[in-house]
């Protein structure tokens, strides 16, 4: 499952996944690393932020992490009032973190990947 979660004001998409234990009752996977508010702000405060200049649904994401891009690349296809929008690279770099995934809901101003 998919959650949209708010932390200072920014909105991070998180998915939920139920693990059975084989016997009908479900067990929270621990493998999972629990992330603070401030190891993502971290993140955020460093490197070029792309974010979405319009509230929407992202229909496509186009790089992963570690890609390098260039310039007027485009990164995401954000689609708003019926029309798709290309996110484009601001600048050459390598995309640090992909804060988003196909399908998620964006409001304007979120941030939808960092390059360095």
């Amino acid at each position: 499952m998919k959650y949209i979660v708010t932390i200072n004001g920014k909105k991070f998409e998180v998915e939920v996944e139920r693990v059975s234990n084989g016997n009908g009752q479900l067990e929270a996977s621990t493998d999972s690393k629990k992330v603070s508010s401030d190891e993502i702000s971290k993140v955020i405060t460093g490197g070029i932020k792309v974010s979405a200049p319009m509230p929407g649904k992202i229909l496509s994401v186009n790089v992963q992490e570690g890609q390098k891009v260039k310039k007027g690349d485009v990164l995401f296809i954000l689609e708003a009032m019926k029309m798709e929008n290309e996110i484009m690279a601001p600048e050459d770099g390598t995309v640090e973190k992909v804060l988003v995934s196909k399908g998620a809901q964006v409001a304007s101003g979120d941030i939808l990947a960092i390059l360095k």
